[in-house]
């Protein structure tokens, strides 16, 4: 049996394990939190090493992506550096693939018409093909970089303009302590809605979960979500925005999504390559045998627990 695990800087509460077939392999799929604790972080890759099949980044980027170009967070290279004989993903190569393709599919299957649509996608850098892929349908996009990272009230409107303040800004951004720039840890729980104007003109709403529940307004009505890992809470409270579906990019398994990290992880692992000898062909190549399609939720049929704690519709 294959494992894969994903060390998180982000809360244990959002913890999850499961054993799941895939392409005829078994696989124990896991997410450790560590609560923001750098330290016990660092010795879960140091002490996971050499024991699991893969080992997935889990609340941080490893690298943010222009075009060709990637820009290491210098503190989180620092901490997963004890892993020197299990590979470690962070979820790129899906970011640059499985959710480029997820994008031209829901276009294509006439699930979003983003050609249509005013689109809001909380960070550009983070996810590089989602970005592409939106300004290849044509829409109205909005990228919110500078908005969310910097808290700037500054719209980026054009991925020129992403590559533009990317290419000064990531340099000296991936030097600064992560949290500075990303929740970890309770962090996580943690609402501050800003810059609501700009989430109330998209009919869309994609990228990172954490900066979407982070910095959305309480009100959503009639939105779609696009986005990686929700839980059965994050899909109720979606619901009491007055989202009408949410769409994850990684699949279902036991009743929720895993992290695009966990998901590279089991590609990573069913090849049995070290992620830097794969290229973005390869990644196509095993995503159409393992056939993940966008997973579309309709949160009108989603349960929320009522005033004594039971799950209504």
């Amino acid at each position: 049996m294959k494992r894969v695990v994903s060390v998180s800087l982000g809360t244990s509460k959002r913890d999850k394990r499961d054993e799941v077939e895939i392409l005829g392999e078994s696989f124990v799929l896991e997410r450790i939190g560590t609560d923001g604790d750098l330290e016990k972080f660092a010795a879960l890759f140091r002490d996971l090493d050499g024991k699991v099949d893969a080992l997935g980044v889990g609340g941080a980027d490893v690298n943010v992506v222009l075009e060709e170009r990637k820009y290491p967070f210098l503190q989180i290279e620092k901490l997963i550096k004890g892993a020197t004989k299990t590979p470690v993903v962070d979820g790129g190569g899906l970011k640059h693939t499985l959710e480029r393709v997820a994008i031209q599919t829901l276009q294509d299957e006439g699930i979003v018409d983003f050609k249509d649509s005013k689109t809001i996608l909380v960070s550009a850098v983070d996810r590089f093909g989602m970005a592409q892929a939106l300004v290849a349908q044509g829409g109205s996009v909005v990228f919110g970089d500078i908005l969310f990272a910097l808290g700037l009230p500054i719209p980026l409107r054009t991925y020129r303009q992403v590559k533009g303040v990317g290419s000064i800004a990531l340099p000296i951004f991936t030097r600064l302590p992560f949290k500075w720039v990303y929740p970890t840890g309770e962090k996580q729980e943690q609402r501050s809605p800003k810059f609501g104007k700009f989430f109330d003109e998209a009919d869309v709403i994609c990228g990172d979960w954490h900066y979407i529940r982070r910095y959305a307004p309480d009100s959503m009505v009639g939105k779609t979500i696009i986005t990686q890992t929700l839980r059965k809470a994050d899909l109720a409270w979606l619901k009491s925005t007055g989202a009408s579906r949410a769409i994850t990019t990684t699949p279902v398994i036991g009743g929720e999504t895993f992290a695009t990290n966990v998901m590279e992880g089991v590609v990573v692992a069913l090849l049995g390559k070290h992620p830097d000898e794969l290229n973005p062909r390869d990644y196509l190549e095993i995503l159409a045998r393992l056939d993940w399609k966008p997973n579309v939720i309709d949160l009108t049929q989603v349960e929320t627990p009522d005033s004594a704690g039971q799950l209504v519709n």
